[in-house]
């Protein structure tokens, strides 16, 4: 199939498809941009979250390695008290 007959055939289906009315389509399509700005805040706040989170959790864990005479239990308030900031 040659690029001009499926150009030909998409031109001809979009002319057989039964589109939305604008009562309709113009609510429904301000309703999808809507949840779609919502859901990219939503996942930007996760991202922010979930990367500060890492970075705090590395750089005491860095620290944990510099000072190796800690000992486990100190070591585990300090991960449950950087994880707790964020629950």
């Amino acid at each position: 199939m040659g690029a001009k007959k499926y150009a030909k055939e998409v031109v001809k289906e979009g002319k057989r498809v039964r589109w939305p009315k604008k009562e309709i389509f113009f609510p429904t399509l301000i309703a999808v941009v809507i949840i779609c700005v919502f859901c990219a805040l939503i996942l930007s706040l996760e991202d922010w979250a979930a990367g500060t989170l890492i970075g705090q959790l590395k750089e005491l864990f860095a620290g944990i390695k510099k000072t190796s005479s800690e000992t486990t239990s100190e070591t585990t308030s300090e991960v449950v008290s950087a994880i707790r900031l964020f629950f």
